[in-house]
């Protein structure tokens, strides 16, 4: 694990955020002091379509014009 000072940090941002997308884990430390982790965001969470297929039902009139009293309160 790689251990960078504050400046050091700020100075290369974009090159430790490639190494962390790469896997690698950073600590970022003040006054020789760890205080703060660089970690990869687990991407195993990633949203797959047709998961809520079924769930809920469109209605025939979704793409209806809104009735007047409805488009009155959005335009005040």
């Amino acid at each position: 694990m790689t251990s960078v000072n504050i400046h050091q940090a700020k100075t290369n941002l974009s090159q430790l955020l490639r190494r962390v997308a790469s896997g690698e884990e950073i600590i970022i430390s003040n006054a020789g002091k760890p205080v703060a982790r660089l970690v990869p965001i687990d991407r195993a969470d990633k949203r797959r379509l047709g998961t809520d297929q079924g769930a809920f039902q469109v209605p025939d009139d979704f793409n209806d014009p809104l009735p007047p009293e409805l488009l009155d309160a959005f335009e005040r």
